[in-house]
């Protein structure tokens, strides 16, 4: 019996009178912006805060009690000394948003002859650079002035060496007012891969999403890899120039020359972010003796073993000044490293990390005044309750500089399934704060990662990040939600594969088992399948969206070799059968226009029951005789 809604027999009032009693005791968190453009489907709206872009809390998750505040001040707060303060109310630029910035923007002119050459600078200056008109097209939600006033700020950085971006850098932006990022490392080994492996684990990580790239190549010949992974890059590249430091040499020996030496030179190659463990001071040492597993960066057990040799203070942290003005000339964008990150849950939030996070944020004050951009790197394995406030406690000790952190891991005894265990907390920390997520590959702790775990990484933190884009509100962070939805709801598979993220692997997990595409699948069969029953009822919308409507169910296409890859390995298929779905042809029914004997429009609920439960031959789509499903 259809249901009348208008009709008030067939509408019960007490069910409705309770629906509005549960709304009136239930009452909605304060909602911040709906990240469908569309506003289809009924869920409310972000529960994050409200956006508020050009402000300290961009795109922001509400505070836990207790939580550290927001820093109030901003790279506008730590000019150039040689900069001058105009007069009130003058500004620079012409083109800003005076409302949402800080009382100081643009109110500062730089000495006479003064030629921009950072993002920074120029955004210092008023000026809309052709990066950041290009991040404006990659990032609808904001237009070129809030780039530029989001970089002035400090709150965003484009990681764009000027050398790279003459080439192929397709240039991209790292910052709360922007979508999250994912990060996917790479490199050679002593043990383990060379240049043109590493290159083509480059074009996978760019194949699969990867917004940027860190060549942390430690064997082989590194700067041949580095070189062909610039070469070959659209993305960002990121390095920790420490490794190439010490190469054949003892890190007692690193010096002054050696340091600016390998930074310009590897600058001039055009990388366009250097991880620089200048945090790591001596008066954190001791907080690390109790450690379970000490220091697990690097680049931080080097300095260290370097301070100990020298009894001096972290060689970064004393030429601080000289590395900024090297940086600037080329615009390599900081990325000030971690390099006492917690190692195990035990490690986690302790006096060792986070003394280094509030000298990361004074370093981040003298390299603004340098004119430099500048991100902040975090842990590493972090307990669920405490991501939180590691997030927000970086965003007032370093003034809102955008985070990028590794994971963080949330457990410590999944190792093989850890791009599993660090997404988890990789979401919370996108919610909660971070910018970019370094991701984690099935092979951490266990080796270096092979092109699959490459992809595993990467699709497991692009996950991460796309989920807490949702949940801040981005606008349009959920449109492609919405139409996969819709898709589903219409039972059109070739619009849900089409709208996956990879539709390879979802193509050949639904012919694995059912390779017609027909009115319900393998899941539930005909009989329990709700989404079908769902499209059935005429009262509901669902499924019945125009643009998604099909009416002729049919033997999907031969599987390509990705997809006859995917299910080989997963070594549930025959290779006969696999080969049957590579081979098949659509000539039989598509001259014909044939439906799928088994599709609900043709036959009754009890045959299309029973053949759900034969093999139907590719050709003809009538079952084979004798051969069950598998």
């Amino acid at each position: 019996m259809s249901i009348d809604p208008t009709h008030s027999d067939s509408v019960r009032l007490e069910d409705l009178e309770s629906v509005a009693e549960l709304a009136s005791k239930f009452s909605l968190p304060a909602l911040g912006n709906n990240p469908s453009t569309a506003f289809q489907g009924t869920t409310p709206g972000s529960f994050a805060n409200p956006p508020n872009v050009g402000g300290v809390r961009t795109f922001s998750s509400p505070d836990t009690p207790g939580m550290p505040q927001p820093s109030d001040k901003t790279a506008w707060d730590f000019m150039p000394p040689d900069w001058r303060t105009l007069p009130d109310g003058a500004r620079v630029a012409e083109s800003m948003h005076p409302e949402r910035a800080p009382s100081n923007a643009y109110s500062f002119a730089p000495p006479e002859g003064f030629e921009p050459i950072t993002q920074l600078e120029h955004a210092r200056v008023g000026t809309i650079t052709p990066a950041m008109r290009r991040v404006a097209e990659r990032e609808p939600h904001l237009c070129p002035e809030e780039v530029r006033d989001e970089i002035a700020a400090g709150r965003m950085v484009i990681p764009a060496n000027r050398i790279h971006l003459q080439n192929d850098l397709d240039p991209m932006a790292i910052g709360r007012a922007s979508l999250t990022k994912v990060n996917a490392n790479m490199g050679a080994s002593p043990i383990s891969s060379g240049t043109d492996e590493e290159v083509e684990k480059l074009r996978w990580a760019e194949r699969w999403n990867a917004d940027t790239v860190m060549d942390l190549s430690t064997g082989g010949d590194v700067d041949a890899t580095r070189l062909a992974i610039i070469g070959a890059s659209t993305v960002p590249i990121g390095t920790v120039p420490i490794y190439s430091m010490i190469l054949d040499k003892k890190i007692e020996d690193l010096d002054r020359e050696t340091v600016l030496e390998a930074l310009e030179h590897q600058a001039k190659q055009g990388v366009d972010y250097f991880t620089i463990h200048a945090g790591v001071r001596r008066e954190h040492l001791p907080y690390v003796a109790k450690r379970l597993i000490g220091i697990v960066s690097r680049g931080g057990s080097l300095l260290a073993k370097w301070m100990i040799h020298h009894e001096q203070e972290n060689l970064m942290a004393q030429i601080w000044d000289d590395i900024c003005e090297l940086v600037r000339k080329y615009d390599v964008t900081f990325s000030i490293g971690d390099g006492l990150r917690p190692g195990g849950l035990s490690d986690a939030t302790d006096l060792a990390q986070l003394g280094e996070l509030q000298a990361l944020g004074e370093l981040t004050e003298r390299a603004w005044r340098h004119g430099c951009q500048v991100m902040i790197e975090g842990p590493g394995h972090v307990p669920f309750d405490q991501i939180e406030f590691n997030m927000k406690l970086q965003r007032r000790l370093c003034h809102g500089a955008p985070f990028y952190v590794l994971g963080p891991l949330v457990t410590d005894i999944f190792p093989g399934y850890d791009h599993i265990t660090s997404a988890i907390g990789a979401t919370a920390a996108a919610y909660h704060g971070a910018s970019m997520l370094c991701y984690v590959t099935p092979k951490e702790h266990l080796g270096l990662p092979k092109k699959d775990d490459v992809k595993q990484g990467c699709v497991a933190y692009k996950i991460a990040a796309h989920s807490a884009d949702v949940a801040l509100g981005i606008p349009s962070a959920r449109d492609r939600d919405d139409e996969l939805t819709k898709a589903r709801a219409a039972l059109n598979w070739e619009k849900h594969f089409e709208l996956s993220f990879d539709p390879d692997l979802a193509r050949a997990y639904h012919d694995e088992d059912l390779d017609v595409d027909t009115d319900f699948c393998a899941m539930c069969g005909h009989d329990w399948c709700s989404v079908r029953i769902s499209k059935e009822i005429t009262l509901f919308v669902s499924g019945k969206d125009a643009d998604y409507q099909w009416d002729k169910p049919k033997i999907s296409d031969a599987l390509n070799e990705s997809q006859k890859e995917i299910l080989a390995q997963r070594g549930v298929l025959s290779a006969e059968e696999i080969h049957r779905l590579a081979s098949k042809t659509r000539g039989g029914m598509a001259n014909e226009g044939r439906k799928a004997a088994c599709h609900s429009d043709v036959v009754d609920d009890s045959t299309a029951q029973h053949l759900q439960s034969e093999r139907l031959d590719p050709i003809t789509l009538e079952p084979l005789d004798g051969v069950p499903a598998s």
